[in-house]
């Protein structure tokens, strides 16, 4: 199947999200399209973006989608995120997930030498949870390590850039795949109350941890006329999120 994005989302959108590790534009119930017609709408227009609900940001001036961000270690593969946000005072990086969480998990694994550098006592608690995660005790819904990456990759780039860094782990909650089939509502209560202990397991630290429904997003677009209409188109094609 060929995705064809929104009017006023520009090829390019759609491009920058195919090259993501996990790019399902070819699956109905993919998640790289909704990302891509959410927020490729902004892309030539960042500022029309608003502060996301409950995210410590400022006023956006950058938008970039299939976002690539180095760590201070050479011959690794570097994070990406499905949205890197710019404002005056923060570096946001979201991490997007649709149907993700309620596939069969994939193995995954830190093949990076997080343990060679010393982060500082600022990411102390990612730090252990890290440790924790590399002794296989892991989460079956929430991709922890790609997280944990994603939350180094960040704390790097803002210092560089002197800001602060936020992760958004952007989710939804489905009650029905595609196909009609129903997500099973016991994953959808298990992923929440891991999203819950994950975000204390690492609160306090310098890369702030942020969950944000995708309903929850788009109740906030649908509030504002410019962008009420976008929301709308976003729920008429992708359906209760």
């Amino acid at each position: 199947m060929i995705h064809i994005p929104f009017p006023g989302v520009p090829a390019k959108a759609v491009q920058a999200l195919a090259r993501l590790p996990g790019s399902d534009l070819d699956s109905p119930d993919s998640a790289t399209a909704l990302v891509a017609d959410a927020f490729g709408w902004f892309l030539d227009r960042p500022r029309d973006l608003l502060p996301l609900p409950g995210v410590p940001m400022g006023l956006p001036e950058t938008l970039e989608l299939g976002a690539e961000l180095q760590l201070p270690m050479r011959g690794v593969r570097h994070p990406r995120l499905d949205v890197a946000v710019t404002s005056p005072t923060t570096l946001v990086g979201i991490a997007a997930r649709r149907y993700q969480p309620f596939r069969p998990p994939k193995a995954t694994a830190f093949t990076e030498p997080f343990d060679s550098r010393d982060w500082g006592p600022g990411m102390a608690r990612y730090d252990s949870l890290r440790k924790t995660l590399a002794k296989g005790h892991g989460y079956r819904h929430l991709d922890a390590v790609t997280l944990v990456k994603q939350a180094y990759a960040l704390r790097t780039q803002g210092v560089k850039r002197a800001r602060g860094a936020v992760l958004v782990y952007l989710h939804a909650a489905p009650g029905q795949w595609s196909s009609g089939k129903p997500v099973d509502p016991a994953a959808i209560a298990r992923h929440a109350t891991e999203i819950l202990d994950f975000g204390r397991a690492v609160k306090g630290d310098d890369v702030t941890f942020v969950p944000l429904g995708w309903a929850a997003l788009l109740a906030q677009w649908a509030g504002v006329p410019a962008l009420a209409d976008h929301a709308a188109a976003i729920r008429d094609r992708f359906g209760p999120l």
